[in-house]
């Protein structure tokens, strides 16, 4: 494997900080070679970067922790998997994101990101890393605002994962280019994030969200089957609503079910519950369950 094998202590850590003393970035590789954070790391054939070609998951970063970590190593094996990736040892990613976490600290909340890619195009092996960065500026504010968003086509049906099952979905993969196209079109249209929708005019999922709508008190998002990424903090704050007697589905949605919805939500590993307050220009009722979902959230992560 490129930039670290599978072995070798954690310890030695690549720490950033910024003129305050507080951390801005941690770099490491899998080896726990120490990496600076001004430095290159890939090499210009690695398949990250000429064709995306990797998975990555992005978590928390709280108190010091990797917050739902067992949830995000598995998620990433099955990525792995689908892309047909050499499987990753999770005992030693694990390793290696409690020692980035750790070094990051418990003062800020921070985006811990793992990154395995097919590798170098001239080298026969895999590219692995971590990094910690600073909490997003936008994440701070839409956590308190909440969010508009717009629904917009996705261009394929729901019934493409069945028929194309060589197509990497439900995957967390680096190739991000039409979610990014996705939300600078948003904010063209003075919207703060999208709201996929498939052919037929199902919703789908945001380019970096779960969505979740209550109906009373009972929660409901769209099913993986339909070809969109699970979502580890949706999981999560389910298995909490059940514990707390909400009723949690899985079903089909359409943009007119979150405009009658009690609440819509746009759920994340960093940005956690978002309120959305406003589709297509359509503002929507104050969600009577909204403290209550983001305070499951906190509890859940």
């Amino acid at each position: 494997m490129d930039l670290g094998h599978y072995a070798g202590g954690m310890a030695d850590v690549g720490v950033q900080k910024d003129s305050g003393g507080e951390p801005k970035t941690v770099l490491m590789t899998l080896d726990g070679a120490r990496q600076d954070p001004d430095a290159p790391l890939l090499h210009a054939d690695d398949q990250a970067a000429l064709r995306g070609d990797g998975v990555f998951e992005t978590i928390l970063v709280r108190g010091g922790l990797a917050r739902k970590l067992p949830a995000h190593l598995e998620r990433l094996a099955r990525s792995a998997a689908i892309l047909e990736l050499p499987a990753p040892d999770l005992d030693v990613w694990a390793k290696a994101a409690t020692a980035a976490a750790r070094a990051w600290g418990g003062a800020q909340e921070g985006v811990l990101r793992l990154v395995l890619s097919r590798g170098r195009e001239s080298v026969l092996g895999s590219t692995a890393y971590l990094s910690v960065s600073a909490l997003p500026e936008r994440t701070r504010r839409v956590r308190e605002s909440g969010v508009a968003a717009v629904t917009l086509e996705r261009g394929y049906s729901t019934e493409l994962a069945a028929s194309s099952p060589w197509l990497p979905l439900g995957a967390k993969t680096l190739s991000y280019a039409v979610n990014m196209a996705a939300v600078r079109h948003a904010e063209r249209l003075g919207a703060d994030d999208v709201i996929f929708v498939s052919a037929e005019g199902n919703v789908l999922e945001g380019p970096r969200s779960t969505v979740v709508i209550a109906r009373g008190r009972q929660l409901l998002t769209p099913p993986p089957e339909q070809g969109i990424l699970a979502g580890t903090t949706q999981r999560a704050l389910f298995q909490e609503a059940e514990r707390r007697g909400l009723g949690c589905a899985y079903g089909p949605l359409r943009p007119a079910d979150l405009i009658a919805a009690d609440g819509v939500w746009m759920l994340s590993s960093i940005a956690l519950a978002i309120t959305v307050h406003t589709v297509n220009g359509l503002a929507l009722a104050t969600p009577t369950l909204d403290e209550q979902i983001k305070s499951m959230v906190a509890t859940a992560i």
